[in-house]
C-alpha cells in the first residue's frame, strides 16, 4: 500500500465515514478504536496505524463499487 499525504489521509476517512452514513463514534467501534481517535484523523493531527489502514482498506473493498472509487482516489 503507498503511502498517503496526511490531508488525504483526513479526507479518506471523513468521506468513507459519511457514505456510510456513521458517526465517529460508530466508525471507530467498527475499526475497534476510538471515537477520539477517528477524530483526530479526520482533524488530520494524527494518521491511522498501518493496521488501522488496512482495516479502512478492507472497509472500503466491502463497500462495492463506491469503495473501489475511493481506493481509486486515494491509493
Amino acid at each position: 500500500m503507498p503511502a498517503i499525504k496526511q490531508p488525504s489521509i483526513a479526507l479518506l476517512v471523513r468521506e468513507t465515514r459519511q457514505y456510510l452514513k456513521l458517526s465517529q463514534v460508530k466508525l471507530a467501534t467498527m475499526l475497534g478504536v476510538s471515537f477520539h481517535t477517528v477524530n483526530r484523523w479526520e482533524n488530520g493531527r494524527t494518521r491511522p496505524s498501518p493496521l488501522a489502514m488496512k482495516q479502512i482498506e478492507k472497509l472500503l473493498y466491502q463497500m462495492g463499487e463506491s469503495g473501489e472509487a475511493l481506493l481509486a482516489k486515494y491509493f
